[in-house]
């Protein structure tokens, strides 16, 4: 018989704690809410003031609602007023012996039917519930941040975590209107295994300073559409917090990937946490403020002194293909003429119809007009020869993912493009100095790594060699906002940024569903509503491709020799197959 449960309690009321005595008041429980001492306890009082108060103003509540929440909780600095609670959650920070200690004691104190939860987000649940005399009724409830708004809610079951206690947290989970996950007890869970995973990678790309803290945070937002870019959300997670999220991980697992940077320990030594502190990765307007103040790592913006850009006022695309057709239209809505080259006169043709139909349909809805798409379609010229592009400022390819064809077309347009002019390339993956070394002009070449599709994603990856004239480099960061898109720069190595960090998350991903850990369907559903993303792990598969996602991993793994990045064999068997996603009616999911 499940439980009905009138009245719980919760320790800890920092921002996680007062959440969680929210969402139980919110939906009409009697919450006990204790800390260690008064001032502890005022502290708390004021975060759900705030939350709920911001609520209110928001008219996300009435009065009355607002009033009833704080009529239902009841405040402690002694943990012996638990007694009466049919269910303890502890939202205490992440130390191992305090949480063990806590449910000692409370072990002792509640009754032997009421169930003890933990709130932590990587520690063994397992090794916590030993510490009571009955770890049957131990179990964990993680939720995540900040818990009245996100939906997720993961029900971490230990191997002696009795059926009917997690069946009945389960159940209370959707009462809250969560959505609950049931899961082993691993190290990370669904959520943060494969969110703490990615954010290292980027604390790393940052740490060798292979990518501003800037550009690496607008390449995951314009990218891929996430909330936050990687840094700014550890500096609101709290680095401390990070860092011992990712030890655990890293103790429990032994993958090197989840072995805390360095800096991030220097950070936090150092009491640079993140937006609690008032300085993290970035620096704010004052301790618990979300306002991003300029340091001294922060860009200066505009033409790097002594360089000169050069002029680029007609461009030239080569390929004809969905990503080509975007940059030209991209490039032609932005007052520059555009010379496109394709094979034979009907794909020439194709072009310009899909950029005519594009217009129609920007005409109908009332974001262009009649004369502008005219103007735009005027400043199209198709050609079949890449001679046509002798006079061209800056050109860029969209052709084949293949190195040969590529370094063909550069030793060619190497010969016919005029001295000064800009050679860049679009590829996702290919090393874009084999392309420079074809050619005689290496300083020239340059990755220009626009998103598909191109004319509606903002992100273009600006990818710099060992050889690229700065010049050339400003030249196109000035170009990208010319044709309003954010640039991000990067150096010449596999995956750039948004690949580099995203790809080893989705193949994590197919690795848990190989070891039976949780599914398809559970792990999308955390990522999506545990973390606020666009589209799950295995969504997103289907959707980019099982072969294009599995030619990244080959090429990242060769390129960093990570034995974590080896392509998931799940992924591999489902190429064998031909089960490449969507385009082929069955991936991950069948369609």
């Amino acid at each position: 018989m499940t439980r009905e449960f009138t009245k719980v309690g919760v320790i800890g009321l920092g921002t996680m704690g007062a959440g969680i005595v929210e969402v139980f008041a919110r939906n009409g429980l009697e919450v006990v809410a204790a800390e260690v001492d008064e001032a502890a306890v005022e502290r708390g009082k004021g975060v759900l003031a705030k939350s709920t108060g911001r609520a209110l103003a928001r008219e996300k509540m009435t009065q009355e609602e607002h009033d009833a929440l704080h009529s239902r909780v009841t405040y402690s600095f002694d943990l012996h007023d638990l007694a009466g609670c049919q269910l303890v959650v502890e939202a205490v920070p992440e130390h191992l012996d305090l949480k063990k200690s806590l449910f000692a004691q409370l072990d002792e104190i509640v009754s032997a039917d009421a169930i003890l939860a933990t709130n932590t987000s990587s520690l063994p649940v397992t090794e916590i519930a030993v510490a009571t005399k009955n770890p049957k009724r131990v179990v964990g409830m993680h939720f995540f941040n900040p818990a009245p708004v996100l939906q997720f809610v993961e029900v971490i079951k230990t191997v002696i975590t009795a059926d009917d206690v997690f069946e009945d947290v389960k159940a209370l989970a959707e009462r809250l209107g969560k959505q609950p996950v049931v899961v082993g007890d691993k190290a990370g869970f669904i959520a943060n295994a494969l969110l703490f995973g990615y954010l290292n990678h980027a604390v790393s790309m940052y740490e060798s300073k292979y990518a501003t803290r800037e550009d690496l945070d607008a390449a995951m937002r314009f990218g891929c559409g996430y909330p936050m870019g990687p840094l700014a959300l550890l500096d609101l997670i709290g680095l401390d917090t990070a860092y011992e999220i990712l030890d655990t991980m890293y103790k429990q697992g032994r993958d090197r990937l989840h072995a805390p940077k360095p800096i991030l320990k220097q950070l936090v030594s150092a009491g640079l946490l993140g937006r609690k502190s008032g300085r993290g990765f970035y620096t704010y307007a004052a301790p618990g403020s979300p306002e991003v103040v300029p340091d001294a790592q922060t860009p200066k913006g505009g033409t790097p002194e002594g360089v000169t850009l050069r002029p680029i006022a007609k461009v030239g695309v080569v390929g004809s293909g969905t990503m080509a057709t975007g940059m030209i239209e991209v490039f032609a809505r932005s007052g520059f003429e555009v010379v496109y080259v394709a094979r034979g006169q009907e794909k020439v043709d194709g072009v310009r119809s899909a950029i005519q139909r594009s217009q129609a349909k920007l005409i109908e809805r009332g974001r262009t007009t009649q004369e502008a798409a005219d103007a735009l379609l005027a400043r199209l010229t198709g050609a079949t020869e890449r001679a046509a592009l002798a006079d061209v400022d800056l050109v860029v390819e969209a052709i084949a993912e293949d190195l040969a064809i590529k370094q063909e077309l550069f030793r060619d347009l190497d010969g016919i493009c005029k001295d000064g002019a800009i050679l860049a390339t679009t590829t996702s993956s290919l090393p874009i100095v084999d392309l420079a070394k074809v050619t005689g002009r290496p300083q020239d070449v340059i990755g220009m790594h626009f998103f598909n599709p191109a004319a509606i994603m903002k992100l273009v990856e600006v990818v710099h060699t060992i050889s690229t004239a700065p010049e050339v480099l400003a030249s196109v960061q000035d170009l990208c906002g010319k044709i309003g898109k954010v640039a991000v720069t990067c150096g010449d190595r596999s995956g750039f940024i948004v690949n580099a960090l995203l790809f080893p998350y989705l193949n994590d991903a197919i690795k848990m569903v190989e070891a039976h850990y949780a599914t398809t369907d559970e792990i999308d559903t955390a990522m999506k509503t545990g973390c606020s993303l666009p589209m799950g792990p295995f969504e997103l598969l289907d959707v980019v491709g099982l072969d294009v996602s599995l030619a990244i991993e080959k090429e990242l793994y060769i390129e960093f020799r990570e034995p974590g990045f080896a392509p998931a064999p799940m992924l591999e068997h489902l190429v064998t197959a031909g089960y490449l996603g969507r385009k082929t009616g069955r991936g991950f999911r069948t369609y």
